[in-house]
């Protein structure tokens, strides 16, 4: 009877949602808290259910769920709570991934960590794309593997004698069924189109949850919203079907546009999000380097203050390998990054090591490009070990999302003879905010790379979505001109502040880099402050960009929006990076300045006069 009033309340809630819930890729900060995301959502989402209101106006006044849609979005909470009340377990037990094998290798990182013993049993096939070898050797993690004929099996204990911990896999079309048993610790359910929902079977498990929603925010993502609907659909109606959308030809509609945009003619890989794709590069990568520079250390040169994304993926996997490590390359405000790669590179050729450089071009947030051509000269320089041979050239991965129209890698382009691979993240200018699907592609230096990358994309069933990669053929063909028109706004609004406001530091690209190329649409803001103290300027200059940031969505709410995004098709987003895109950095390499990204179709004028506005009142 319950079971019944839950799914007739779905079902009414699915044919009331907000729109947003399905379209939406980033969080709308002004209904955001982060350490109750989840729980504040479903807590309250609860109290509908309970009073059985399952309105459009009451629906879009819940909380804002998780945050970006990577780590979980309003529909794959509303599936768990599902999943949750038809197992009757609490919905934090009950974890959503569009991967089928990603939840597989959170648990494994966890227990590689605490090093314990693992034991995978599967029922039916494994998927298709776990390769037991590749994981063991590359990843490091230690498993193993056993086919059991039926589940009641799993009562038998010579199953458990050598594991603390067992991971069960049904690969199965009721997604949401689950046959809980107290000897397992972890059920997977996979759906070949869907993904995969895993349950924390018992109390003594609680601890991992944390950890394996860190695997999905960092490494995947969270069961789409398009496939959480289609999930919760067959749930209300059992013989709904999954409406697969033309796949190749879609997918051929990206690779061309991706080709035409980068000016590669190398293949080109599509993810499920610009993470996603970053981690199959640092992964490929390592894995190519443990074949061609066996027992050597790899070292990861990364920006600290880059996305927190970013930072963070590249110091959990060196957490999980003895062999890799991360190098920090100052690149913003006071530091040159030609100059501290010269010098980083240096020392790691002295060591005989493998170098990896992961930086954006322009940086995040302070929207820096370097001299392109002495960083050719730095990456492309001969240099020696310690003991006089010849060092292991670098590969190059350039996270240009900002500016994606910039061509680094075609025949002549500036990159084009060093080993480099581009990637940018897919919930930008590539779909327009409309899906988080991101791309990565290579020269011709790095064919052999991009193999190994694909290899781990599969590997980690991160692929795009049918969904995603149908967004991405309509938006991709017409990306840059939506590039070139919202770098129209943004220069006229940066003109505009300067004038008005010249004490302000504005940190936007030259026209001389505007000439070559580089037209973001996105600027950061140092706003004029006052105080005796170094510490009353910064807490007086923090509190006028809330200031400023609240004056205009308050003013404009149709189109300022709380956002930590850039690239959409339409409004101006404000941020402060220290507090969204750089959450996870070390404190003292954080931003405390405004970020504002404007879009090709907005109200510029009506901009103006409410930034006048604020200006007035300081």
């Amino acid at each position: 009877m319950k079971e019944n009033k839950m799914l007739i309340y779905i079902k009414d809630v699915l044919g009331n949602m907000p729109a947003d819930w399905l379209n939406l890729t980033t969080h709308r900060l002004d209904i955001y808290n982060e350490q109750l995301a989840k729980t504040e959502f479903l807590e309250q989402f609860e109290t509908l259910f309970n009073t059985n209101n399952s309105q459009l106006s009451a629906l879009h006044q819940l909380p804002t769920a998780y945050d970006y849609v990577r780590l979980g979005h309003p529909l794959s909470c509303v599936l768990e709570w599902a999943v949750a009340k038809l197992n009757h377990i609490k919905p934090e037990q009950v974890i959503g991934f569009s991967s089928k094998t990603m939840p597989i290798l959170a648990i494994l990182r966890n227990n590689l960590l605490a090093n314990k013993n693992t034991q995978i049993l599967y029922n039916g096939e494994l998927p298709k794309c776990f390769d037991a070898e590749v994981i063991k050797q590359v990843y490091g993690y230690k498993f193993t593997l056993r086919k059991i004929e039926n589940l009641s099996a799993i009562s038998s204990p010579e199953n458990f004698q050598h594991a603390n911990s067992t991971i069960l896999i049904s690969q199965q079309d009721n997604i949401t069924y689950f046959n809980l048993n107290p000897n397992i610790d972890f059920f997977i359910n996979t759906h070949q189109h869907f993904g995969s929902i895993l349950v924390v079977n018992g109390k003594q498990n609680n601890h991992y949850i944390p950890n394996i929603q860190h695997v999905r925010r960092r490494e995947t993502i969270a069961m789409t919203p398009a496939n959480c609907l289609s999930a919760l659909k067959r749930l209300t109606h059992p013989s709904s079907q999954n409406k697969l959308a033309h796949y190749k030809t879609n997918k051929a509609i990206v690779l061309d546009a991706i080709a035409t945009i980068s000016g590669s003619k190398t293949k080109a890989l599509v993810a499920s999000s610009g993470l996603s794709i970053q981690y199959a590069i640092m992964m490929g990568l390592i894995d190519n380097a443990l074949e061609k520079h066996k027992g050597k250390t790899i070292k990861f040169i990364v920006p600290p203050n880059c996305y927190g994304g970013t930072n963070d993926q590249a110091r959990r996997v060196a957490t999980c390998n003895k062999l890799v490590e991360i190098v920090d390359l100052p690149v913003d405000g006071d530091n040159n990054m030609v100059e501290s790669l010269d010098t980083v590179l240096n020392q790691i050729a002295i060591e005989d090591a493998v170098p990896f450089i992961i930086a954006e071009i322009p940086t995040n947030p302070r929207v820096e490009v370097p001299n392109l051509k002495q960083l050719k000269a730095v990456l492309s320089a001969k240099r020696k070990t310690s003991k006089g041979t010849l060092a292991i050239n670098p590969v190059f991965i350039l996270d240009q999302t900002f500016c994606p129209n910039v061509q680094f890698l075609g025949e002549g382009k500036i990159f084009s003879t060093l080993k480099t691979i581009s990637y940018a993240s897919g919930s930008k200018f590539a779909s327009g905010g409309l899906c988080t699907a991101g791309y990565c592609v290579g020269n011709k230096k790095t064919e052999i790379i991009m193999d190994k990358i694909e290899l781990h994309l599969k590997l980690c069933d991160n692929e795009a979505t049918d969904t995603q990669m149908k967004i991405l053929a309509k938006q991709l063909p017409t990306m840059n001109q939506r590039i070139i028109d919202a770098y129209k706004n943004t220069r006229e609004f940066v003109n505009f502040i300067g004038k008005n406001l010249p004490n302000a530091k504005i940190n936007f690209v030259s026209q001389e880099l505007a000439k070559q190329g580089f037209t973001p649409s996105v600027f950061s803001l140092d706003l004029p402050t006052k105080g005796d103290t170094a510490e009353e300027k910064e807490a007086h200059k923090r509190a006028l960009n809330h200031k400023l940031i609240r004056l205009m969505i308050s003013k404009i709410p149709n189109q300022s929006k709380h956002c930590v995004s850039y690239g959409q098709l339409k409004g101006c987003y404000w941020t402060i990076p220290a507090t969204s895109t750089q959450g996870t950095t070390k404190e003292g390499d954080k931003d405390y300045i405004a970020r504002v990204a404007l879009s090709p179709d907005m109200d510029l004028e009506r901009h103006k006069k409410v930034f006048l506005d604020f200006v007035d009142s300081i």
